[in-house]
């Protein structure tokens, strides 16, 4: 059971007017519709970072300087996430998703037709930008479902974005030694105007929840944060644990060029199929939760991530210590982002798309600071110098949730 506060929105222009017999039906097509829309978008988010070797070569600069792409994207994302996401509680929400496609398509056109490293920068902005469709989706699973089933849903929901986030590096680095990275923003281009069509025949029209203009609908996002503990703490715990995920993923390609390995881009896209075993496997956090704690859920995944830690630094030169510890910071953190959202979208308090806003917005503003820090750990320490970062972020991760997670949650 998770303790909440009232809440009550500055000159009470928030009200709930969703009833449970009045919203769609979430069917299990329409469910595997979202999952797949999230899978699919959420990848344009990283298709770049297998690829960043071989932009390096194609616009002559050094590792450094590629690895801002990965970083403005998740910049970009984090911004979509603050100044979009929080419309689909205002605005009818189907119109607004299909506008954001015709943005992402354009956004990934100019990733392939950019001519320069500035506008590439651009152009990755942009992609992260536009792409926030998932965290619209996500939202929307939690009101269509029935409450017994919303944990359950929201697994599913999740593991379609964790896997489209594994998938796509998979996709991008084969894509990529084959065809050139250009490829692969080619073919998302379709696989977009492909979903934008599915979409506007199948997802449902759901009433906004909140009656004022946009200036009070983001002063909300302050309030909700000020007045919701389990929010901040969700924040704060998914913010620092995606930023050591991000700090791995971003160098992994630059350290498997390296000595012992001398890989290219294919096999390090490849490490997301391995991956993807981590986040099939988190997706039984939902049917778990109904016999174990969520604080109990969440220390153990912290524990999973502390572990991918040691592994990486004492078997990060081999190719079983890099599986092992894959797959535990991937079941680690997708089962920790699930209960995270969880507990806060049980707040129930009609305002689930600016609750998202404000978590993921943490959480991508995390992914891009850990972006940085793995940029310049591997500029100055290499291998040991990320290890290092993703391990203090957990241990921050660690010390938050002992110190405040039974006083947010007392399930």
């Amino acid at each position: 059971m998770i303790q909440t506060n009232n809440i009550t929105d500055p000159k009470a222009v928030q009200t709930k007017i969703e009833t449970e017999h009045t919203k769609p039906e979430l069917t299990q097509s329409l469910l595997w519709l979202i999952t797949i829309t999230t899978g699919i978008v959420v990848g344009n988010n990283y298709y770049n970072q297998p690829l960043l070797g071989l932009m390096a070569k194609d616009f002559q600069v050094t590792e450094a300087a590629i690895s801002i792409i990965a970083m403005l994207t998740q910049v970009g994302f984090a911004v979509g996430l603050l100044f979009i996401v929080p419309l689909g509680d205002m605005v009818q929400r189907k119109k607004l998703i299909l506008s954001i496609f015709l943005l992402i398509i354009v956004s990934l056109m100019g990733m392939v037709l950019a001519p320069t490293l500035p506008w590439l920068y651009i152009a990755s902005f942009m992609v992260g930008f536009s792409s926030v469709v998932p965290q619209m989706l996500v939202p929307l699973t939690a009101e269509l479902s029935t409450p017994e089933k919303r944990s359950s849903s929201i697994g599913m929901v999740m593991s379609g974005l964790l896997l489209g986030i594994l998938l796509s590096r998979v996709a991008a680095g084969f894509i990529g030694d084959i065809w050139g990275w250009k490829a692969i923003y080619y073919i998302a281009i379709g696989c977009m105007v492909a979903l934008m069509a599915l979409l506007a025949i199948k997802l449902p029209d759901v009433k906004p929840t909140f009656k004022g203009h946009y200036g009070q609908l983001m002063h909300s996002l302050i309030h909700l944060t000020k007045t919701q503990p389990v929010l901040r703490l969700s924040a704060f715990r998914g913010a620092l644990g995606f930023a050591g995920f991000s700090a791995f993923w971003i160098t992994l390609v630059f350290h498997l060029e390296e000595a012992p390995f001398h890989a290219g881009s294919a096999v390090a896209g490849s490490f997301g199929l391995i991956g993807a075993v981590g986040a099939l496997a988190a997706s039984a956090v939902g049917k778990v939760a109904k016999r174990v704690s969520t604080y109990t859920i969440i220390l153990v995944a912290i524990f999973m991530l502390l572990a991918s830690w040691i592994i990486f630094y004492f078997g990060g030169y081999t190719y079983f210590g890099l599986i092992l510890g894959v797959i535990l910071i991937d079941l680690g953190l997708q089962s920790m982002h699930i209960s995270n959202q969880s507990t806060f979208f049980a707040l129930n308090i009609g305002a689930t798309n600016r609750l998202n806003t404000v978590y993921m917005f943490s959480y991508f503003a995390g992914g891009s600071l850990g972006s940085y820090l793995a940029s310049q750990a591997w500029k100055y320490f290499k291998w040991d110098g990320v290890v290092f970062t993703g391990l203090f972020c957990t241990l921050l991760v660690l010390a938050a949730h002992l110190l405040y997670g039974k006083k947010t949650s007392v399930n």
